[in-house]
């Protein structure tokens, strides 16, 4: 008895919530969302694999030694470059005189895991603060190594570019759409037990919303909730017409739990 009681007041408890991380990196989050009392249902609209080629990465690997900065723009970056120094015969000791950075506390978690400390990390974990944020440090023709997604935004390597800097950008990994579980997911969306659905990327927005036909998606998602990690996620939702409704002020993935948990408390109220 006392075990209902429990779940009948957390702050998600009955809300069925849709997860479209990558599977490897769902866990934490489903937790969080668990543990306030979601039914979570995990849907990963992309996988994390490496890059077409290891070469370019290996190149820079090599020439570390020549690089004043190296810039991690996400946790797959840290851990994709982690394993490929590694595999090497490289360790730590090759980064030693490189400045870090880092665009965000995750990203920052991740370094301090392995044992680096980055030392700029902005207040808005966006690329354009981070550009901001480097502004005082870097200059003219230093040399950055950023090893990201294959992907990404340009944004962070035209902001650099601008500042003098000779930026080394390369792949160390690539997100894949997954398209597996769509019928098991419409079924979802339509029996009326998801309530709100969640995005941490662009890439996890695209591949959501070309899953289904605009005006499918319209049906499917009429009093959905649609969650989205930060601006940039909620503005690609945006261009599918999917328009976003909670988003946290840090742009991390607890806080993505706790913005939910205030909105279906406050709805609750």
């Amino acid at each position: 008895m006392r075990s209902k009681v429990t779940a009948e007041i957390k702050p998600l408890a009955g809300k069925g919530i849709v997860v479209t991380r990558a599977r490897q990196q769902a866990a934490r989050f489903a937790r969080l969302l668990e543990e306030a009392g979601a039914q979570v249902l995990e849907f990963p609209t992309i996988r994390i694999e490496p890059p077409e080629s290891w070469e370019p990465l290996d190149l820079a690997i090599r020439e570390l030694g020549a690089f004043h900065w190296v810039i991690f723009t996400s946790v797959n970056g840290v851990e994709m470059f982690r394993g490929r120094l590694e595999a090497s015969g490289k360790g730590l000791g090759a980064l030693s005189g490189t400045r870090i950075a880092a665009i965000g506390p995750a990203t920052a978690e991740a370094l301090l895991e392995w044992g680096l400390k980055p030392e700029v990390i902005p207040g808005e974990y966006r690329a354009e603060a981070l550009v901001d944020q480097l502004r005082a440090e870097i200059r003219p023709g230093d040399r950055i190594l950023i090893p990201r997604a294959a992907e990404a935004r340009d944004l962070l390597v035209r902001g650099l570019a601008e500042l003098g800097a000779q930026v080394t950008e390369v792949p160390s990994y690539r997100t894949h759409p997954v398209r597996d579980g769509a019928d098991r997911l419409r079924q979802a969306l339509r029996s009326g037990s998801v309530h709100a659905i969640t995005f941490t990327s662009s890439s996890t927005v695209r591949n959501f919303a070309e899953l289904f036909s605009p005006g499918e998606r319209e049906e499917l998602l009429r009093g959905v909730v649609i969650a989205s990690i930060g601006p940039i996620t909620a503005q690609t939702g945006a261009e599918y017409g999917l328009t976003t409704r909670v988003m946290p002020r840090d742009y991390t993935i607890p806080a993505l739990a706790r913005a939910l948990i205030d909105h279906f408390r406050e709805e609750r109220s």
